[in-house]
C-alpha cells in the first residue's frame, strides 16, 4: 500500500508532465507561425529572396528582360522546386478595426450592373469595416449605379466613379478574344487610373461572391515582402499548362499560373516600379507571337510574373475558388475548413459543370435573393460621415408620433426607396421632335398584363416596379423566357424595392417619369390597354397641335373599362362605340366613382371631330400626354385615393389646357382588388388619413399659388361621395 501522499504527488507530477507536452507543441506550433509570417514577409531564406515554400515554379526561359522595364533590385534566382500556393498556413489575419478598405471593380453595362450588387452585398454581410468602393464604369453603369448607390443610403461605404471611355485608348490597341472586351484588359491601367495617394487596393471580378469579410483579406498585404506587389490565387485549372486540346498555347505563366478575379495590389509600389511601361511592353513582345489575348488582362499578368516571379505573393487557394468547367477547384475546397471567396470565372456562370456547382449556386442566390434594406446597418464605434441626406431623414423621422394614427402614412412619405433603373439591357429609341413614352408602375401580381401591353404599344415605355429583392429575380426569369417581352428593347424597367407597409404610386410613377427619354409621356397605368392606333394617333396629334411651341396642354385620353376576363379588343371607335351600346363597355368606373372622368364629357366625345377643351373640376383625373418636363406626382399619397387627382390639380395650377383626343381610348381589364383599396374600403382610419393628407396639399398649394388657389379648396370642402 502507498503512502497517503503519494497519489497526490504522482498526480501532481502527471498533470505537469501534460501541460508541459501541450506547452512543448504549442511553442512548437507558434514557431511554425512564426516561420512562416517571418517567410512570408520576405524574412526568411537567402537574402533578397522568396521562402521555398512560396516560390513561385520557374519554368527554364532564356528571353531577356522587355528592354526599358523597371526591375526590382536584388533580383532573386529561381527556385524550381517551389509552387503557386503556400505549404505552410499562414495565422489568421485579425482584421483591423475601423481601416477603411479600398476596393476596384470594372463594370459596364446593364447585366455587369446587376452583377456587381450581388457582389456588394456579399461584401456588406460580412464587412465589419468601412468601405470605399472605386467604381470604373462607362455611362450606363453609372447612371445605375450612382443612382442605386444614392439610395440605398448604406453606412460607412463610399463611392467613386472613373470614366472607362477615357481609359479605352489605353488597352483597345490589344487584342482580346475574351467575353469581356476592352473592359476585361483595364485592371492594366488601374494604378495610373486610380487616385496617386491610393497604395493599396482589392480588385474584384464582377462575378465573385464573398463569404467571409473582406478585412481579412485586406489583411494579407501585411505578408508582402518589401518586393512583391501583386497578391493572387493560383489559376485553378490547367489552362497555362497547354495541354486542354491539341494546339492550345496559352500565354506565358508559371506552373498554372494565376487567376485575377481577385487581386491585391501594392499602387505605390506599381507606380514606383515604372508598371505602366513594363505592361506595356510585355504585352507588345507577346503579341508579335500571338493574335491575342485570351483571358483578358490575366494573360498579361501571368507574362510578367513568368519573368518578375518575386513580383508576386501567392494568396490561400481560399481567396479564389475558381468555378469553371475544368477546375480544379475541388483540390482547395475539400481541404480547406472555410471558402473565402467564390468566383464564377466561366462564361457560363451558374450553369457551370461542377459536382459540388449546387452548394456553391446557393450561395450565391442566397444573396442575389438577399433583402439589400437589412445591409443598411451602422458600423458602431467605427465614425464616419452618414450617406447624403441620411442626417436630415433621420432628424425628419425623429419627429413622427409613432402613437399618430396616421403614422404609416407619415413614414411612407420620408421613406427612401433603393431603386435599381433600366434592371434589363434597354437601348434607348432614336430621338424624335414628337415622340411619346409610355410611363407606368406595377407591382408583381401584374407582371401578366406586360405581354398585352407590348402588343397594343409599339413605341418605348418607362415602367417602374414594386419588387422584393426575390421578387427582381422572378421578373428577370418571366422576361427572359417571355417571346414577346425579350424582344423589346425599348421597354425600360425600373425596380423600386419594397419597403414600408404602403404601395407608394407616386413615388412609382416618379422613377418612370425620371427615365423617360422622349420629349413627351403618356401617363397611364398598367392595367389599361390602349388602342392598337394610340402611338401613332398620339405623335401625329403633338404634331398636329403644335405642342412643341411651348403651348402647354395636356391631352386627355378617354378611359373605358371591361368587367370581362374574356373580351375582344375594339380595333377603331367604331367598333369601342358599338360595344359600349351593347353594355360589354363602359366608361370608366362609372359606377363607383363617375366624378373621376365625367370632365372628359363622353357624350360630346362620341360625336367629336377634333380636339376640345374641357375644364377642370373636382376630384377630375384623367389618363394624359404631357411634355417630360411636367410637374411631377405628390409623393405623399401612397396606397389607394388622390393619387393622380392631385397631379391633375397641379397641372391645372400650371395652367395646362386640357384638351380631350376624339380618336383615342383606353381600356381598363378587370383584376382582383388591390390589398390599399380593400383598406380604403374598410377602414375608416385609413380614409380620415386621406382626407388629412388632402387637406395638407390644399395648405402646400396656398402657399405656392396664394389666391389661386381658392378654387381648390372650394371644391375640396364640397360634399363627396368615395375617392
Amino acid at each position: 500500500m502507498l503512502p497517503r501522499g503519494r497519489p497526490r504527488a504522482l498526480g501532481a507530477a502527471a498533470l505537469l508532465l501534460l501541460l508541459l507536452l501541450i506547452g512543448f507543441f504549442l511553442f512548437r506550433g507558434d514557431l511554425d507561425c512564426e516561420r512562416c509570417e517571418r517567410e512570408a514577409s520576405g524574412g526568411g531564406g537567402d537574402p533578397g529572396s522568396l521562402p521555398r515554400s512560396l516560390t513561385p515554379r520557374v519554368l527554364p526561359d532564356e528571353r531577356p528582360r522587355p528592354r526599358g522595364a523597371a526591375a526590382f533590385d536584388g533580383d532573386p534566382p529561381a527556385d524550381p522546386g517551389g509552387h503557386n500556393g503556400s505549404d505552410c498556413i499562414l495565422p489568421r489575419p485579425r482584421p483591423p478595426k475601423c481601416e477603411l478598405l479600398q476596393v476596384a471593380i470594372v463594370c459596364a453595362g446593364h447585366n455587369s450592373s446587376r452583377d456587381v450588387i450581388t457582389l456588394v452585398k456579399s461584401m456588406l454581410f460580412y464587412r465589419k469595416n468601412p468601405l470605399h468602393l472605386h467604381l470604373v464604369t462607362d455611362a450606363v453603369a453609372r447612371n445605375i449605379l450612382e443612382t442605386l448607390f444614392h439610395t440605398w443610403m448604406v453606412p460607412a461605404v463610399r463611392i467613386s466613379f472613373y470614366n472607362a471611355d477615357e481609359l479605352k485608348p489605353q488597352v483597345s490597341w490589344i487584342p482580346n478574344k475574351h467575353y469581356s472586351g476592352l473592359y476585361g484588359l483595364m485592371k492594366l491601367v488601374l494604378p495610373s487610373a486610380l487616385p496617386p495617394d491610393l497604395a493599396r487596393v482589392i480588385v474584384l471580378d464582377t462575378d465573385v461572391t464573398f463569404a467571409s469579410n473582406i478585412a481579412e483579406l485586406w489583411a494579407l498585404f501585411a505578408h508582402f515582402s518589401d518586393k512583391q506587389v501583386i497578391g493572387l490565387v493560383e489559376n485553378q485549372s490547367d489552362w497555362y499548362l497547354g495541354n486542354l486540346w491539341r494546339n492550345h498555347r496559352p500565354w506565358p505563366a508559371l506552373g498554372r499560373g494565376f487567376n485575377t478575379g481577385v487581386i491585391l495590389l501594392r499602387l505605390d509600389r506599381l507606380r514606383q516600379a515604372g508598371w505602366e511601361q513594363m505592361w506595356k511592353l510585355t504585352a507588345t513582345r507577346e503579341l508579335l507571337t500571338l493574335p491575342a489575348t485570351s483571358l483578358a488582362d490575366q494573360d498579361i499578368f501571368n507574362a510578367i510574373i513568368k519573368e518578375h516571379p518575386w513580383l508576386v505573393q501567392p494568396l490561400p487557394c481560399v481567396w479564389n475558388v475558381q468555378l469553371s468547367d475544368h477546375t480544379l477547384a475541388e483540390r482547395c475546397y475539400s481541404e480547406a475548413s472555410d471558402l473565402k471567396v467564390i468566383h464564377w470565372n466561366s462564361p457560363k456562370k451558374l450553369r457551370v459543370k461542377n459536382k459540388h456547382v449546387e452548394s456553391f449556386r446557393n450561395l450565391y442566390l442566397t444573396f442575389l435573393e438577399y433583402d439589400g434594406n437589412l445591409l443598411r446597418r451602422e458600423l458602431f464605434g467605427c465614425p464616419r460621415p452618414p450617406p447624403p441626406g441620411a442626417e436630415q431623414l433621420q432628424r425628419a423621422l425623429a419627429q413622427l408620433d409613432e402613437e399618430d394614427a396616421c403614422f404609416e402614412f407619415r413614414r411612407q412619405q420620408l421613406t427612401v426607396h433603393r431603386v435599381h433603373i433600366t434592371f434589363l439591357p434597354h437601348k434607348p429609341p432614336p430621338p424624335q421632335p414628337h415622340d411619346v413614352t409610355l410611363v407606368a408602375q406595377l407591382s408583381m401580381d401584374r407582371v401578366q398584363m406586360l405581354e398585352a401591353l407590348c402588343r397594343h404599344w409599339p413605341g418605348p415605355m418607362s415602367l417602374a416596379l414594386y419588387l422584393t429583392d426575390a421578387e427582381a429575380q422572378q421578373f428577370l426569369r418571366f422576361v427572359e423566357t417571355s417571346v414577346v417581352l425579350s424582344t423589346r428593347q425599348d421597354v425600360a424597367y425600373h425596380v423600386v424595392y419594397r419597403e414600408g407597409p404602403l404601395y407608394p404610386i407616386n413615388q412609382l410613377r416618379n422613377v418612370a417619369l425620371a427615365q423617360a427619354l422622349t420629349p413627351y409621356v403618356f401617363l397611364s397605368d398598367i392595367d389599361f390597354l390602349p388602342a392598337y392606333s394610340l402611338y401613332d394617333y398620339l405623335r401625329a396629334s403633338i404634331k398636329e397641335l403644335e405642342l412643341g411651341s411651348g403651348r402647354k396642354a395636356a391631352l386627355v385620353v378617354p378611359a373605358f373599362e371591361t368587367l370581362h376576363y374574356r373580351f375582344s379588343f375594339p380595333s377603331s371607335k367604331a367598333e369601342l362605340l358599338a360595344l359600349l351600346d351593347a353594355g360589354s363597355l363602359h366608361t370608366f368606373r362609372y359606377h363607383e366613382w363617375p366624378r373621376g372622368h365625367a370632365p372628359t364629357d363622353y357624350a360630346r366625345w362620341r360625336e367629336a371631330q377634333a380636339p376640345y377643351h374641357v375644364q377642370w373640376a373636382a376630384d377630375y383625373e384623367p389618363y394624359v400626354v404631357v411634355p417630360r418636363d411636367c410637374p411631377r406626382y405628390d409623393p405623399r399619397f401612397a396606397g389607394f385615393g388622390w393619387n393622380k387627382v392631385a397631379h391633375v390639380v397641379e397641372l391645372d395650377a400650371r395652367e395646362y389646357e386640357l384638351l380631350v383626343l376624339p380618336e383615342a381610348f383606353v381600356i381598363h381589364l378587370p383584376h382582383a382588388p388591390s390589398l390599399d383599396i380593400s383598406r380604403f374600403r374598410s377602414s375608416p382610419t385609413y380614409r380620415d388619413c386621406l382626407q388629412a393628407l388632402k387637406d395638407e396639399f390644399h395648405q402646400d398649394l396656398s402657399r405656392r399659388y396664394g389666391a389661386a388657389a381658392l378654387k381648390y379648396l372650394t371644391a375640396l370642402q364640397q360634399p363627396r361621395g368615395p375617392t
